[in-house]
């Protein structure tokens, strides 16, 4: 029986979606009305809300918004419908007259590349427009019937950010304004309360705060450079992906961040991934690329002696540093770079082993994320879409056969997964791995994707029982994805306090005044010794300004408070994060107290 599930309603169909399509609408009238020199890009519903772009005479400020929402609440007070009408090109052309955005957008209508939003479509659709009022938009819908349809006591305007128009530097910056709309006002306010609870948690806050990583404009924009405290965090998390892929049968490779272009030309990159790839370097009058990913080279790893099915199936993996070029208007802080590490690996088995090696990948993945605390995942099967056949390497027969493989082994989990149409690499499907994080927000995580493709295009072979040579297939695993996003997630989930396994600090010791400053050191060898990862703060502070400061700015698991008594006893009295005074141990105590925790993964 089937674990896949039924398919959800879609967003555009629901209510919410019409109430907060309209009410971007009724903010873009708010914001004319008040700026009527404004121009108008686009304004679509989202996931959370809704957002409308703007290029206007000043910056907003915080007062303006005020103002803005309540003249938006004023036009939803007056109850006017929203009326679908259709044009031909030159009625919108002089409508939007004056709007070089909306003209630009019509002019992607007529030539059949764009729609309303900006994005790229197959053939030129009608050209629709809604009115309200007297403001009218270009707009396909849906929309609720009039504006009283939203409650103006569930509507909320957020905050203003840049913005380029259509996403490109290159462009114009514009101000984005975005609000939220619910149907009533208790899940309006729920919703405030997850907005603070995930501000408090804010990885780019926090990790300032905690010193984990930083940006440089000297160095440019999309590259994170680590500190020691968020280089000791990878580390421990590169530790622990190290010895499981010990483990699990795993071999660990090392390969360049630069390929030749023949290498990216056989891999068929230059022909379906050239966009996201940086500019060639040439050196001695030959073109090499910075690698945007990490399989060509371990399929030369493959190819490198002959291989035999007594070899297979072949596991190799490597945390390697890859480039891919976004624009700067896309970029956000780890979530989006030019440059970080993907925990790649890369299985060469034959078809008999292909299924089993799927599995192997898939039940490895969630052990993995489930170590670090993560236990609540939605599953996705990306398959093709067969309108769209000449995006997509290899033959009919290939997809069918490896979108079966990988929807039997999430069948087979017993876990539900839902089925992407169009979303599968241009080399083969993938089952994609989303974790949900201490506010229940998925995170793409693992991909397992089965690639027919490479190993052909790449002549792979390996010698079979009957002494004949055989193409082996391949599968591609990120388990982590990339580890700058895994630890944005990490810092999010624990919200900066990492269990004691994790902490780049478990324990910090603080001497009540300078007379213990000597034997905090001595308790700190004695805890180095035992793999404890300590630190002594022995500055000038009172104690209780020290403490206060270490819980807030450092979140170690234990705080360590040694005085006078603690001193003539050989102990240290303990401060468990979120259990205040455990009372004076001895320092052995301590210790097997520190190493139960990172046992346990607490």
């Amino acid at each position: 029986m089937s674990s896949q599930s039924a398919p959800a309603q879609p967003y555009v169909q629901t209510r919410l979606y019409r109430i907060r399509h309209s009410a971007a609408h009724v903010l873009a009238q708010a914001v004319l009305e008040l700026f009527p020199e404004a121009k108008l890009a686009i304004g679509p519903p989202i996931e959370d809300g809704f957002y409308y772009d703007f290029d206007l005479p000043r910056s907003l400020t915080p007062d303006d918004l005020a103002v803005i929402e309540a003249r938006m609440r004023a036009i939803i007070a007056e109850g006017h419908p929203f009326v679908r009408r259709e044009l031909s090109a030159a009625e919108a052309r002089a409508l939007f007259a004056g709007q070089p955005y909306k003209l630009e957008l019509i002019e992607g209508l007529v030539a059949g590349t764009l729609d309303e939003n900006g994005e790229p479509v197959g053939a030129a659709p009608l050209i629709t427009t809604y009115r309200q009022d007297h403001f009218e938009d270009l707009c396909r819908g849906p929309h609720v019937a009039s504006t009283d349809a939203i409650n103006p006591d569930a509507l909320r305007l957020l905050r203003v950010s840049g913005a380029y128009w259509r996403g490109d530097e290159r462009n114009p910056m514009l101000q984005r304004v975005y609000g939220t709309a619910f149907e009533t006002p208790e899940e309006l306010e729920a919703y405030l309360a997850r907005l603070a609870e995930a501000r408090a948690r804010d990885y780019r806050v926090l990790g300032r705060e905690l010193d984990l990583f930083s940006f440089a404009p000297d160095v440019g924009p999309g590259l994170a450079l680590w500190t020691a405290r968020g280089g000791r965090l990878r580390e421990l998390i590169e530790d622990h992906w190290a010895r499981r892929h010990r483990e699990g049968g795993y071999e660990r490779v090392y390969t360049p961040h630069i390929g030749k272009r023949t290498l990216w030309e056989t891999s068929g990159h230059l022909r379906w991934y050239r966009e996201s790839m940086y500019a060639p370097i040439a050196i001695e009058e030959q073109e090499y690329y910075l690698k945007p990913m990490n399989c060509p080279f371990h399929i030369q790893i493959f190819k490198s002696q002959v291989r035999s099915y007594r070899d297979l199936p072949q596991r190799l993996a490597e945390p390697g540093t890859v480039y891919r070029f976004e624009r700067s208007g896309t970029l956000n802080g780890l979530l989006r770079v030019r440059g970080f590490t993907q925990d790649d690996a890369h299985i060469f088995c034959t078809l008999e082993q292909m299924e089993a090696e799927v599995q192997g990948a898939f039940d490895f993945s969630l052990g993995m994320l489930r170590d670090f605390g993560l236990d609540s995942f939605h599953l996705e099967l990306s398959t093709h879409d067969p309108a769209r056949r000449a995006e997509y390497a290899g033959s009919d027969e290939d997809w069918a056969l490896a979108e079966a493989t990988l929807a039997r082994v999430l069948e087979r989990s017993g876990m539900s997964f839902q089925a992407v149409p169009g979303e599968a690499a241009f080399y083969g499907p993938k089952i994609d791995i989303k974790a949900r994080d201490g506010l229940g927000r998925l995170w793409q995580l693992s991909t397992i994707q089965f690639d027919f493709w490479l190993p052909q295009a790449f002549d792979l072979e390996y010698v079979g029982a009957d002494g004949e040579r055989h193409r082996p297939y391949m599968v591609h695993r990120a388990l982590l994805g990339s580890v700058e996003r895994f630890v944005a997630l990490l810092i999010e989930h624990y919200k900066g306090a990492f269990p004691a396994w994790l902490a780049p600090e478990q324990a910090v010791l603080v001497p009540v005044t300078d007379g213990e400053v000597a034997y905090a050191h001595e308790v700190a060898t004695q805890l180095r010794a035992s793999g404890a990862r300590v630190l002594v703060d022995d500055g000038p502070e009172r104690m209780a300004n020290k403490i206060r400061r270490v819980e807030q700015t450092l979140k170690p698991p234990f705080i360590l408070v040694v005085g006078k008594r603690e001193v003539a006893a050989g102990t240290v009295a303990v401060r468990a994060r979120g259990q205040g005074d455990q009372g004076a141990e001895p320092v052995g105590a301590f210790v097997a107290r520190l190493q139960a925790a990172v046992t346990a993964r607490e």
